[in-house]
């Protein structure tokens, strides 16, 4: 890759397309302060989400049901995801006619931090499948309304070609999110009410903070978008042929998180199963591996940010990180050991640390209705929380592929498969027009 340069007036202005005229007095482009209450507030989503998901929720699962438990969770999480599959959109069409004095996103973040609360409560006292599954849909539509918060937030601030740095933030805020709910979580591994509350405490403080601190501008009601029962139906779709560059990178996103998905919701079993840890060990040990994928994602990911920025370029930097992504997983197919498994996990975090670097930004330059972009950020949310239902649909029987019965649960099969669909998910950027 050439050294970076900056960019022509023409790459400026072709990055730029299809994105709305600046509002009046101008794109407000915070300073970096705003970048730490972003990051933290996006970093709390990330911590109500994840801490769950790759942690308490899979225990609370093997609690209720220790031989049945990877179903009792797949039913849980893909339930969940799939209601949160509504959420998207619908949060973001709400949030984009909000007329409230204090602005159009705020009570959104608000929204998020009161339902990561409650979901905590109703995943400690859950005691079924179904109070788990419960438990479950509330923490996933609470990180729902944060995120369709967050991503709607950095087109309402910063001009095009500087949303690089807080694209970045907000997509590592996974990762880290994981690595601090997890650590946090893991301070006190004989106590499940700690893992469950205190990561929750983190990820309402950061919500909260940034709804405390945004200058969210507020919009009359002469402004709010048309809506009616044609544009009620439209909040869950957008048309992929009037709209070829978002479809595009819609279904590229879906397809690379069916790899990120595969190893969020079953590195726990594959710990367990292939590896043989304990259920009281394995906490500390998805620490370290979320630990390990952190720390290269956040490496890399501000380089990518501002070089991205620099050249006005976005899609080489998409591919090249799904195709790292996708290595990773297959290193993760065959590992035998648990370094050789923190090592897959490294270059699934260099892959990562790139893609979300870029990822916001690319989409945030070809949004059907830019002026209001919350709707379609909540509909591209989706392309990254539907493979959370559509891998525990089909996790089973990709586990079942090459199974024997000392090892009924082939899980390198399902990393191969992640890994396969990032490869695709790379391949389906290219065709997308007006972002270079």
């Amino acid at each position: 890759m050439t050294s970076p340069s900056p960019a022509p007036d023409i790459s400026r202005a072709e990055a730029a397309e299809g994105s709305p005229s600046a509002p009046a007095g101008g794109w407000p482009n915070p300073r970096r302060g705003f970048l730490f209450f972003i990051g933290f507030s996006a970093i709390g989503a990330g911590i109500g989400q994840l801490a769950p998901a790759v942690l308490t929720l899979p225990l609370k699962a093997a609690e209720i049901d220790p031989k049945g438990q990877a179903t009792v969770l797949s039913i849980a999480i893909g339930v969940g995801s799939l209601l949160a599959l509504v959420a998207y959109p619908l949060f973001g069409r709400l949030s984009d006619r909000t007329t409230w004095r204090l602005g159009r996103r705020r009570p959104f973040l608000i929204l998020g931090a009161i339902l990561v609360a409650l979901g905590a409560v109703l995943e400690f006292t859950a005691n079924s499948t179904l109070t788990l599954t419960l438990a479950a849909t509330v923490i996933l539509l609470g990180a729902a309304a944060a995120v369709v918060s967050n991503t709607a937030i950095i087109p309402d601030q910063i001009e095009p070609l500087r949303r690089g740095p807080a694209s970045a933030l907000v997509g590592v805020s996974l990762p880290v999110g994981a690595v601090i709910g997890l650590f946090v979580a893991q301070l006190i591994p004989t106590s499940l009410a700690w893992e469950i509350f205190a990561p929750a405490v983190l990820s309402i403080i950061g919500i909260l903070l940034f709804a405390i601190v945004l200058k969210d501008r507020a919009i009359t009601k002469e402004e709010r978008p048309p809506f009616g029962v044609v544009a009620f139906f439209s909040t869950f779709w957008t048309n992929p042929v009037k709209n070829p560059n978002f479809a595009w990178a819609w279904f590229s996103r879906l397809l690379i998180f069916f790899g990120v998905a595969a190893v969020q919701a079953y590195q726990v079993f594959y710990l367990i199963v292939r590896l043989h840890f304990s259920p009281q060990s394995v906490g500390g040990a998805v620490f370290l591996t979320t630990l390990v994928l952190t720390v290269f994602a956040l490496v890399f990911a501000p380089i990518a940010a501002r070089i991205s920025d620099r050249i006005g370029r976005r899609k080489p930097f998409v591919v090249v990180a799904a195709v790292i992504f996708a290595i990773g997983l297959a290193v993760a197919s065959t590992a035998n050991s648990f370094p050789a498994f923190l090592v897959a996990m490294g270059i699934i975090g260099v892959g990562q640390g790139v893609y979300f670097a870029v990822d916001l930004a690319l989409v945030s330059q070809v949004l059907p209705d830019p002026d209001n972009p919350a709707k379609d950020m909540g509909i591209f949310g989706l392309a990254s929380s539907l493979p959370s239902s559509i891998v525990p649909a089909v996790a089973p029987a990709i586990l079942l592929i090459g199974a024997s019965a000392a090892n009924p649960q082939n899980y390198p099969a399902l990393f191969i498969a992640g890994a396969i669909a990032g490869i695709v998910g790379a391949l389906l950027i290219l065709p997308i027009r007006k972002v270079r």
